[in-house]
């Protein structure tokens, strides 16, 4: 997986891009194909806004989230990247058995 954080308006720490990181590991566990994410910090006045793009098996997921705090809008975006994560994999797999169980009449 390739990770590139970058900033608005905010210089970008190591702490901040190990915390992306380690919050970003998250998705791996339900996605063995997360092959880029693109993470971009910003900071206007008093908000603190992150957003994210994931690439996964040709789609593009992207969520965004606003706190007052950088680090609670990390945690609040990849709860949100991780729901949709799991709804498109949902989408994926077909759960429903239809030629597996031919009906004898």
């Amino acid at each position: 997986m390739q990770l590139s954080v970058s900033g608005h308006h905010v210089e970008i720490t190591d702490s901040m891009r190990g915390y992306v990181a380690s919050k970003i590991e998250r998705l791996e566990r339900h996605f063995d194909i997360v092959s880029d994410v693109h993470c971009i910090l910003t900071v206007e006045k008093l908000r603190h806004k992150a957003e994210a793009k994931v690439n996964v098996n040709g789609d593009t997921i992207y969520a965004d989230n606003t706190e007052e705090d950088m680090y609670a809008a990390i945690d609040g975006l990849v709860d949100k990247l991780d729901r949709r994560v799991r709804k498109h994999k949902e989408k994926l797999v077909d759960h429903h058995a239809r030629d597996t169980q031919k009906r004898q009449f």
